[in-house]
């Protein structure tokens, strides 16, 4: 099924109409000059014509965008792939000349299929929101010039000259959901509900780890966190069975997730733990839930990333950036006016301190708000950074990539207060942090 979203135009003179009104205009020129005896030389007039075409191109290009993004799950009932449609959306609320058109559940064997039928229909920005199901889009980069593409980040980092690569720094705020996990959780154990080992996944999960471990050292805890992987992004029956697992065996009463369904929540809501969320303000957006079981949320904002590729897009840039890896200090205004960062913290509509639920207040202590806050700001105003400020110990587990063999439990791969490459943390980072543990 094919579904299309697009942005309100307004009643607008059709541009047919207004070229045959310059093509007259031009003619009954010519028609006075003749009359007069001048005559234009042809060098001239030629380098005028060609003047003319680009600057025609370049408005065309300006006013018609057509934004599409083949998501590769369904977006009702998905935090991920919900997060892009409403960064499309948001965008054509904001840009009078930009269209966003969508297409769901779209494997690696569509893609490019897909691709091509939306281009035919006018997209000039094509996105792939997985890695698995984008990469294939590269393949016809070249074949379409004036199109841009892109992809998420999962690991590969592959670019051509129209197609681009993106991710958030998803971590930064993830380090704000830790501290607040910390301070939170009684039992000494916290449990995360995830995916798959990835470098995509280990770094999400590395950054909620220092913050929790930053909270145990603040408030001298002693703090356990615990992963199980489901195998898959989306699948709410084995991700349900983590969480009861990780609640009955594992005692922790603060959950996460890194997959995509809505059944780590319900687990929680049904065993009155505390539950952390991602990718979206799921009580403020989609009405999960509310805050006596969701302390904070971490919402991210696609369209800070896509916001970029539109800009550069409508000014004509033929070698945009091709790696886009933007993080709070990033943002963009809404049509509304409301100014986000690229992620930040979020909870039933209100965003940093004040995102924390109202119930959960009482069990965090004063100096771990001050640090959320104090961290936050650091992050927007591009100040601070965990990934910056922490030592990375390995723990040992995570995933093995060619050429890349997991580091030793314990050693160090990177000291505290050096700066990781953009490049690094997107596609080498491959490792667990010490101090977490990986279940079966």
């Amino acid at each position: 099924m094919f579904n299309k979203f697009l942005s309100k135009k307004g009643n607008r003179v059709p541009r047919v109409f207004l070229l045959l009104l310059l093509l007259v205009a031009m003619v009954l020129a010519t028609t006075q000059c003749s009359s007069s005896g001048e005559t234009e030389e042809p060098e001239q007039a030629a380098e005028t014509n060609e003047t003319g075409d680009a600057a025609e191109t370049a408005e065309d290009s300006a006013a018609n965008i057509t934004l599409a993004i083949e998501h590769f799950s369904v977006i009702e009932g998905t935090t991920w792939s919900g997060a892009h449609d409403r960064a499309g959306e948001r965008l054509a609320e904001k840009y009078d000349n930009v269209d966003y058109v969508f297409r769901e559940e779209v494997g690696p064997d569509v893609a490019v299929p897909y691709a091509e039928e939306l281009i035919s229909d006018g997209a000039n920005i094509v996105i792939g929101n997985a890695e698995f199901m984008g990469l294939p889009l590269e393949e016809i980069a070249d074949k379409y010039p004036d199109v841009y593409f892109g992809s998420i980040i999962a690991s590969d980092l592959s670019t051509k000259r129209n197609f681009i690569r993106l991710f958030p720094r998803q971590y930064q705020a993830l380090y704000l959901e830790g501290l607040i996990a910390g301070a939170l959780t009684e039992t000494g154990n916290i449990g995360i509900v995830s995916a798959f080992p990835s470098v995509q996944v280990i770094r999400r999960q590395n950054g909620f780890i220092l913050g929790v471990q930053d909270a145990a050292e603040l408030l001298g805890k002693d703090i356990n966190i615990y992963v199980k992987y489901a195998g898959d992004w989306f699948l709410p029956p084995e991700e349900r069975g983590i969480a009861e697992t990780l609640i009955s065996e594992n005692n922790v009463d603060v959950i996460t997730q890194q997959t995509d369904s809505g059944s780590p929540l319900d687990v929680a809501q049904e065993q009155g733990i505390w539950f952390v969320g991602k990718d979206m303000d799921i009580v403020g957006f989609y009405g999960w839930s509310d805050t006596d079981t969701v302390a904070v949320s971490f919402d991210t904002r696609w369209e800070v990333l896509y916001d970029q590729m539109i800009n550069d897009f409508m000014a004509g840039e033929e070698n945009p950036q091709t790696v886009l890896y933007l993080g709070m200090d990033s943002s963009i205004t809404l049509a509304d006016g409301t100014e986000m960062p690229t992620v930040d913290i979020m909870n039933d509509g209100k965003v940093g301190v004040d995102a924390i639920s109202p119930a959960a207040l009482p069990s965090i202590p004063q100096e771990i708000l001050d640090l959320v806050e104090q961290r936050r700001d650091e992050m927007i105003s591009g100040e601070w950074d965990p990934f910056t400020a922490h030592a990375f110990i390995s723990n040992g587990t995570g995933l093995e990539l060619e050429g890349l063999p997991l580091p030793a439990a314990g050693e160090e791969v990177k000291p505290a207060g050096e700066v990781p490459t953009a490049e690094w943390l997107l596609s080498k980072f491959n490792f667990d942090l010490q101090g977490v543990t990986i279940l079966e």
